[in-house]
C-alpha cells in the first residue's frame, strides 16, 4: 500500500502531524539531510547523536526519528523506555551496508591486539562489537586519547578514517566502507565550480574522498560545516556534502549563496542520500498514527551497544591527555 493510500483523502498532514505529536507526547527529530518540510516541522534539527541526546533529555513518550535506521535504533539505545519510530524502515545507510555484523566479528578476530575504533554510522550489532564509537565531530579528540602504540581498527568509513590518519600520522586498519553520497562528488566538476566562483571556500564532510578534502577550506561534521558558514568572512560557499544541509544555511543566513558540490556530470542529484529521501510527511504521519514501524533491540545487545557509546561520550567530554579515562584496550 501507498503513503498516499494510508492517509485520509483531505488529510491537512501538518496539522494531524501536530495533533499526533501532542496526543502521543511525542517529539519529532529531523537530521540535516531531511527533505525541508521535514526539518522545518521538527522539535530539533542536527546531527545524529546529537538529536538522540537531546531526545533522551525531554521527557517524551514517543520518538520519531526522520533519519535512517542505525540513527533510530542510537535514540532506542539510548532511550529505551521510549517509544521509537522510523517513518520509513527501509531508510538504511551504505556505510551499515558495508559492514555485515558477522563479517566485523572476524575480521576483529584476526586481528585480537587492535581496539575497535567504530564510526556511528553502523548497525546495533556493529557498536556492540566496538571498543569505542566515533561521530565526525568527536573522532579528533577520541583519537588523540589512544596511546600511539595501541593498534587500531577503523570502520566503516575508509574515507573518515584515511583523512584521521593522515592529519594525526597514526595508522590504522580500514574498514573498506564508503558513503555513496560523498562518493559521488566529482574533483573534476568541483574544479569548474571553484573556477566559476574564484574565492568561495569549500566547506567538506569528512566522508569525502581525498580528492575532494584535498581542495576544501574547511573540513568537518555537519554542524562545524554549518559553523563554518556562518563565520567564513565571504558571501559564497561551495558545500561538499548532502544538500539539504543548506536549507538550514539559507534559512539562519540569507545573505549569503550556499552552492552544492557538483557529481559527475556537473548537474545530478546523485549527491542526495536515497535513504533519507524514503521519509515523508506522509510516512510521519502514519508513524505517529500507528506508532509503527517501531524499533525494537534485546536489552543484552543494547546494554553492549551502548557501553560502545558512553565510551565515546566519556572520552569526548574529557580534555586531551587529561582525566583518567581508564584503560583503552582491545575486546
Amino acid at each position: 500500500m501507498s503513503d498516499a493510500a494510508k492517509v485520509p483523502a483531505g488529510t491537512d498532514l501538518i496539522d494531524e502531524i501536530n495533533a499526533l505529536r501532542k496526543e502521543r507526547n511525542a517529539v519529532i527529530l529531523a537530521h540535516y539531510y531531511q527533505k525541508p518540510e521535514l526539518q522545518d516541522l521538527a522539535d530539533f534539527v542536527g546531527d545524529s547523536l546529537e538529536l538522540s541526546r537531546k531526545a533522551a533529555e525531554t521527557d517524551a513518550d514517543v520518538i520519531a526519528f526522520c533519519g535512517v535506521k542505525f540513527m533510530a535504533e542510537t535514540a532506542k539505545i539510548l532511550s529505551p523506555e521510549k517509544i521509537v519510530v522510523l517513518p520509513d524502515m527501509e531508510a538504511g545507510c551504505s556505510l551499515e551496508d558495508s559492514c555485515p555484523p558477522e563479517k566485523f566479528a572476524a575480521f576483529r578476530a584476526r586481528h585480537p591486539d587492535h581496539i575497535a575504533l567504530t564510526y556511528i554510522n553502523c548497525s546495533t550489532e556493529v557498536k556492540a562489537l566496538s571498543d569505542i564509537i566515533v561521530t565526525s565531530s568527536s573522532a579528533e579528540t577520541i583519537l588523540q586519547q589512544i596511546p600511539k602504540d595501541q593498534p587500531i581498527i577503523f570502520g566503516p568509513d575508509r574515507h573518515l578514517g584515511g583523512w584521521l590518519s593522515r592529519k594525526f600520522d597514526r595508522e590504522m586498519l580500514l574498514w573498506p566502507g564508503v558513503c555513496i553520497v560523498h562518493e559521488a562528488f566529482s574533483e573534476t566538476e568541483l574544479l569548474k565550480l571553484k573556477a566559476q566562483h574564484p574565492g568561495a571556500p569549500v566547506a567538506a564532510h569528512p566522508e569525502c574522498p581525498p580528492a575532494i578534502i584535498d581542495h576544501a577550506d574547511h573540513v568537518g561534521s555537519t554542524s562545524s560545516i554549518l559553523n563554518f558558514a556562518r563565520d567564513f568572512p565571504g558571501d559564497t560557499l561551495i558545500v561538499a556534502t548532502e544538500p539539504h544541509i543548506m536549507h538550514q544555511m539559507e534559512k539562519a543566513l540569507p545573505e549569503k549563496t550556499f552552492i552544492g558540490a557538483p557529481g559527475a556530470d556537473g548537474n545530478c542529484n546523485c549527491n542526495i542520500c536515497p535513504y533519507m529521501a524514503l521519509n515523508t510527511l506522509e510516512k510521519l504521519y502514519v508513524a505517529l498514527r500507528d506508532l509503527e514501524p517501531r524499533i525494537e533491540i534485546e536489552e543484552g545487545l543494547r546494554v553492549k551497544a551502548k557501553a560502545s557509546l558512553d565510551k565515546m561520550l566519556e572520552m569526548a567530554s574529557a580534555s586531551v591527555g587529561k582525566g583518567d579515562l581508564g584503560p583503552v584496550t582491545a575486546g
